[in-house]
């Protein structure tokens, strides 16, 4: 399993539009641990332009502070689960809350 986080300043971006690279950080779900993280600089936004790109890297889950209904849907549509409202963490930290069933998430910060 790969988790993509949005990455600004070694922590979670709270829009996953505008950060500066993705962890991807694979996970062995049996022992629930972080087996590795590749830091990847993310591509010039564009729109519908993550969800494939991210989808050719390897993610089934996407863990972020906020996204809008339009981009949950596309990550949708690639396979991808969309989790939100997380908070500004290490991305390590960030996918071993969520691998141990702990990661508190609050609203989705993006309304478009």
């Amino acid at each position: 399993m790969k988790i993509a986080i949005p990455v600004a300043a070694g922590r979670l971006a709270q829009h996953f539009g505008h950060c500066e690279q993705f962890a991807i950080v694979d996970v062995n779900t049996e022992n629930k641990s972080v087996t590795a993280t590749n830091m990847v600089p993310a591509p010039n936004h564009q729109p519908g332009l993550l969800p494939r790109w991210l989808a050719e890297q390897g993610a089934t889950t996407i863990i972020a502070g906020g996204m809008g209904m339009r981009a949950q849907n596309l990550f949708a549509e690639q396979g991808i689960v969309v989790v939100v409202g997380a908070p500004a963490e290490s991305p390590e930290t960030i996918a071993e809350h969520y691998l141990a069933g702990t990661l508190e998430t609050g609203s989705n910060i993006c309304d478009h």
